[in-house]
């Protein structure tokens, strides 16, 4: 039974809510929404919506599920408008019911607000000037209807984009079915950078259904050699917010929605459950990490890449039992300072986008069935000389020896819950000072001259001494600072197992401060 429409009738309420009806409802809500006579200060004459049918339905069906299952409700059941309205007619409803009113409550906010930012639906006012816009979607476009000379142009830009694959579905391995298939699939991009940049617009471009975006970093002009997804004036804004809204102007068909910030091991599951497919695009050997503990635990698909100055590392998780995650070759985390980054070490900026570009791909082959003969294998990218070697991945000696993959990620993510109360924010270092703790720079000397702390840190101690320095952290209490948070945060993280419950970490360095200040 359809439990999403979309209609140019008027919306029968009571009918809906008489399919809503169950004996074990106690609580019934339904939202509705009208069309009102004005939209940031602009006098409104009425909207029009129009809608990817298709794809809406798909999308809308799938949104009223996840409500149901979330929220634990009878059923619930929307209705969006897709012709001319005016002022006060219902341009959407949506009704839940359930065994008790918060539950449906929920149910219905959750609808609504997802149906806002996930379907392709798009909505133009008319004003009583004879103006009109479209609003509340990306890609904006204007129309002055009394200009005679623009009016084919304005027919063109008022018709919904319709995207064009044919240079996609003339390959024998992808057609109208494999089209359908990508329409269909929902991929969570972690990392909206280097790597993520070609990822999300190759996957936008390729028509995926669903596209998700996890990053909480905001543009830095060292970024533009590499990440050409932006531009110049974007630096200062969130990639999340910029990376969706690129996304929009490239392929409006896709839905996005956004993280601003990065995912945790209390959440990294939960989210991972939504996907089909994860494709981990950060710098960050932590997020790695995290993300193939809970695809192996989620049973989501994870595609992971990395890169060091000219070179690169691809693999594949499946997530199936017998396949190998990332803890088969590498069990335990290594030190930041141990890793390469983009910001210590350098990087050519055509190499991530070589990589991502590898990423895509593999995303794409895994989402239309097609073959993946070194799925198993991790993959060395060498763009010196052009050459990739596959390095087999024996499951069986690695976390097979320890309970198997999903033991131990559990037992790692347990773990990482615990841990990340070491991280701590705050706006300026002066407050954890009268908080009362003492600062302690774990940067290198280099960074010490070049970068001072402003404010003077009671300790300098570079990440790669704290263990042999432990001593010096038995009275009081230490708040650990870098330029990320990375390091501090390995730092402290050592200590505590020394049983030092008494040092911290400063969430997102020295970074952080200075985006929030």
């Amino acid at each position: 039974m359809s439990r999403f429409e979309l209609s140019g009738a008027a919306v029968d309420t009571t009918g809906q809510r008489d399919r809503l009806r169950h004996p074990a409802s106690g609580g019934y809500c339904a939202f509705e929404g009208w069309v009102r006579n004005s939209n940031e200060g602009r006098e409104v004459d009425g909207l029009s919506y129009e809608a990817y049918a298709e794809l809406a339905i798909a999308e809308g069906e799938r949104i009223v599920a996840e409500a149901i299952e979330r929220y634990g409700v009878t059923d619930a059941r929307c209705v969006h408008r897709t012709c001319d309205l005016k002022i006060g007619d219902m341009a959407v409803w949506v009704g839940a019911s359930a065994p008790h009113r918060d539950e449906a409550f929920r149910a219905c906010r959750y609808i609504i607000d997802e149906i806002k930012h996930r379907l392709p639906i798009w909505k133009k006012e008319h004003y009583v000037t004879g103006e009109s816009d479209w609003v509340a979607c990306t890609h904006v476009y204007r129309e002055h209807e009394h200009e005679d000379h623009h009016a084919h142009h304005q027919h063109a830009q008022t018709q919904p984009f319709v995207p064009d694959y044919s240079r996609q579905t003339r390959l024998r391995d992808v057609g109208e079915a494999g089209q359908a298939k990508l329409a269909a699939s929902r991929v969570l991009v972690i990392g909206a950078g280097g790597l993520g940049c070609p990822v999300i617009s190759y996957l936008a471009g390729a028509g995926i259904g669903t596209l998700g975006i996890v990053d909480g970093d905001r543009l830095d002009a060292s970024n533009l050699h590499r990440q050409t997804m932006y531009n110049a004036s974007d630096i200062g804004q969130y990639k999340a917010e910029l990376a969706s809204r690129r996304v929009a102007a490239l392929n409006p068909t896709v839905n996005v929605r956004i993280w601003k910030e990065l995912l945790t091991a209390a959440n990294a599951v939960e989210v991972f459950g939504q996907f089909d497919l994860v494709v981990e695009c950060t710098d960050d050997m932590r997020s790695r990490y995290l993300s193939s503990d809970a695809a192996v635990v989620s049973g989501t698909p994870l595609i992971l890449a990395s890169i060091y100055q000219y070179e690169g590392q691809l693999q594949f998780v499946a997530a199936q039992p017998g396949t190998p995650c990332m803890r088969c070759l590498w069990p335990q985390e290594p030190a930041p300072e141990a890793v390469g980054s983009c910001t210590l070490s350098g990087v050519l900026g055509p190499v991530p986008g070589v990589l991502g570009a590898m990423q895509a791909t593999e995303a794409l082959k895994y989402l239309l069935g097609l073959p993946q003969p070194n799925a198993g294998a991790l993959s060395l990218v060498n763009l010196i000389d052009l050459s990739i070697q596959h390095l087999p991945i024996d499951a069986a000696n690695g976390c097979v020896a320890h309970g198997g993959c999903v033991a131990v990620a559990r037992r790692a993510l347990a773990r990482a819950v615990d841990e990340e109360a070491i991280d701590l924010a705050f706006d300026r270092l002066d407050d954890a000072v009268a908080a009362g703790f003492r600062l302690v720079d774990v940067r290198n000397a280099e960074e010490w001259a070049s970068d001072p702390m402003p404010v003077v840190a009671a300790l300098q101690v570079p990440s790669a001494q704290v263990m042999e320095r432990a001593g010096e952290f038995a009275d009081g209490r230490y708040l650990l600072v870098c330029a990320s948070g990375r390091r501090s945060g390995h730092a402290a993280r050592l200590l505590r197992d020394e049983s030092m419950q008494n040092v911290y970490s400063l969430a997102g360095g020295l970074n952080a401060l200075r985006v929030a200040g």
